[in-house]
């Protein structure tokens, strides 16, 4: 009964680990994002349209919902402070935006949506709430920058600027 239990065991990591090669070799992430796939399926349709959570097709990383300027337009700032214990807390402080995990691949909204993280340029995270532990980064300086997202994934822009902050560190 042993020998059967740790031939399933070896069965699960070594299935596993061929999995995760087959989805990496094919360009699928953990977030779902098939990268295999050319970036310019992404500005077929309008960032208005809707699409079903999870289609590729259905969120771009070039198209901009642009809303209007003014004093219910939505905000951005962020703070990043390192954490007592490990890594960095990022503060995503918002204006007339609403954080709507539920949403996400839906139908845009005026002012909801979530945030992008982002790591000298590189994304490293999709936020839905105004708190985020990063865990390390890179020693040496590094830029940490945060966008706004519409429910599509599309920037988010005021007046035709996308709504993005950023900050510095330098990390020993």
């Amino acid at each position: 009964m042993d020998r059967s239990l740790v031939l399933f065991a070896i069965g699960l990591i070594f299935g596993g680990g061929i999995g995760f090669v087959v989805a990496a070799g094919n360009g699928v992430t953990f977030d779902g994002h098939d990268h295999a796939t050319g970036h310019d399926v992404h500005n077929v349709l309008p960032a208005s349209t809707e699409h079903p959570a999870g289609d590729a097709a259905g969120h771009s990383h070039d198209a901009m919902v642009s809303l209007p300027a003014g004093p219910s337009a939505p905000a951005l700032d962020i703070s990043l402070e390192p954490d007592p214990v490990s890594g960095w807390n990022l503060h995503i402080l918002t204006d007339n935006f609403t954080f709507a995990p539920d949403r996400a691949g839906l139908a845009n909204a005026p002012g909801e949506g979530h945030a992008h993280v982002y790591v000298n340029g590189e994304k490293v995270a999709r936020v839905y709430g105004p708190w985020f532990h990063v865990p390390a980064l890179p020693k040496g300086e590094s830029v940490v920058e945060v966008t706004l997202n519409a429910n599509d994934h599309s920037a988010l822009a005021v007046g035709g600027k996308a709504l993005t902050a950023s900050v510095t560190v330098t990390s020993e």
